[in-house]
């Protein structure tokens, strides 16, 4: 027999394996069902009151904060000028951000003469040493936060694309209250992620870390060293807008 005859009959071998362990495909019914109960589960884990903003805030701080994060709460009108203030004081001197945002365009004014704003606005090969060597911070806004974990949901765009929040040695995030949810399965409810997610999503929960085979905890490994929060707790305008 053939050696091809012989692979031939393996591969059908292997296929009436498959086919037998699962007959019949998975239907509607069942995938109602299934998402039924994946509701049903985490409903009976939350809280039997409704949790409100402020309970979701400090939960989130607190998470954040367990993992390294340094985290300040502040209202839409003094958020730019207290993380100017910041910046200043840690000796960032070029921070990659969206000016083109509202978020973006309001911490633009506040900076101090010390601080140089840069946008994405290069492709990646045309500056990657630039980056990777002279950019001391990136700012993202948060599309939303997730309190259990302590989690915040990013979802880059072509002013602010991942390499935001992942090179910089500081990432400095912007998140909303009125955007924060319980945990993952109530945002991916509120959002409606099934009707139309994004194509990319990052979640971040706390400095870029790792153990060698000694188990000994190292930041900056693959990302950045350090991450800064800043929760505005009172409305402010929806991410995209400009001022």
């Amino acid at each position: 027999m053939s050696t091809a005859l012989m692979q031939q009959g393996a591969r059908e071998r292997m296929l009436e394996r498959l086919r037998g362990a699962n007959p019949t495909p998975a239907g509607a019914d069942d995938a109602t069902e299934l998402s039924r109960r994946i509701d049903a589960h985490y409903a009976a884990q939350r809280p039997a009151t409704a949790t409100t903003q402020a309970d979701l805030v400090t939960a989130l701080q607190t998470a954040l904060e367990a993992s390294h994060a340094e985290v300040w709460r502040a209202d839409a009108g003094s958020w730019p000028a207290l993380l100017a203030q910041q910046l200043h004081a840690a000796g960032v001197q070029r921070l990659l951000l969206d000016p083109a945002g509202a978020a973006g365009a309001a911490l633009v004014q506040a900076l101090p003469a010390s601080v140089q704003a840069i946008p994405y606005a290069r492709p990646l090969e045309d500056w990657k040493a630039e980056l990777f060597d002279t950019v001391d911070a990136g700012f993202t806004v948060a599309r939303s936060g997730i309190a259990a974990t302590g989690t915040l949901v990013l979802a880059p765009d072509a002013g602010t694309p991942r390499t935001v929040s992942l090179v910089p040695p500081l990432h400095v995030a912007l998140v909303h209250a009125d955007t924060l949810h319980s945990d993952l399965h109530a945002a991916v409810q509120a959002e409606r992620w099934s009707a139309g997610m994004p194509t990319n999503l990052v979640l971040v929960s706390g400095p870029s870390k790792t153990s060698d085979i000694q188990q000994t905890l190292a930041y900056g490994a693959h990302g950045p060293r350090r991450l800064w929060v800043v929760i505005v707790e009172d409305a402010a305008p929806a991410q995209g807008d400009t001022p």
